[in-house]
């Protein structure tokens, strides 16, 4: 498939989209769920490591050669050492931001620029590929409700199942999809971190903090 070699934060960015309406659903917190699949994809590769819950570059030189993966590896390098849930939230939509120039400078999103109110410029994103986030998305239904087994699906394809259902991302997983699959969303959560133990900590760690963030967002504010 053409969008084959899409990365983790990008297939959950264009999941994100609703291509009846043509709507980016969830924004406000779709930064964090981006992140998340950022940290995961470099967690799987190898490249960020767990260091007694801290989030640890393996190399000081290597690379991905994904401007938006090699943009958040460098961030963790000159950082001071954080652990895996504070990296979810901390900048995170500069990675969101990096997501989106990425995807349209590839020409799945469509730049807009226009003046609010007649005078400031702005830029508005528009879906250009409708049908590749529609074969994302049957892609990873047919990954959520089987039938192929949880430990003979790759490891990216599960971690898009088992963040997107932590976020809430209605537009592939409902709340009565979560109830209805709640085992096969673990045992895609384990999948996601198979290569080792540790991975599967980090994975873990990440969900929980894609969680946490969800559920603060969409609390009510107190009066």
């Amino acid at each position: 498939m053409p969008d084959g070699s899409l990365s983790l934060p990008a297939r959950l960015y264009l999941l994100a989209w609703d291509t009846a309406r043509l709507k980016l659903t969830g924004a406000g917190e779709l930064h964090h769920l981006v992140r998340a699949g950022a940290l995961t994809e470099l967690a799987q590769r190898g490249l960020l490591v767990d260091d007694d819950g801290i989030a640890t570059p393996v190399d000081l030189d290597a690379c991905t050669g994904d401007p938006v993966l090699d943009g958040l590896l460098d961030l963790v390098r000159e950082s001071r050492p954080r652990h895996w849930r504070t990296w979810v939230t901390l900048r995170a939509r500069l990675t969101l931001v990096a997501v989106r120039e990425q995807l349209a400078a590839e020409g799945y999103l469509r730049a807009e620029r226009r003046r609010v109110l007649g005078v400031f410029p702005s830029v508005d994103h528009v879906l250009e590929r409708v049908a590749v986030v529609d074969a994302l998305r049957e892609e990873a239904r047919r990954v959520l409700e089987g039938p192929l087994p949880a430990a003979r699906v790759p490891e990216r394809d599960a971690a898009v199942v088992a963040l997107a259902a932590a976020a809430g991302l209605r537009t592939l997983v409902s709340a009565a999809d979560h109830r209805r699959h709640r085992q096969r969303i673990e045992e895609l959560t384990e999948r996601s971190g198979a290569a080792a133990p540790a991975l599967r900590r980090v994975v873990r760690e990440v969900r929980t903090a894609v969680v946490v963030a969800a559920t603060a967002a969409s609390a009510p504010a107190g009066g």
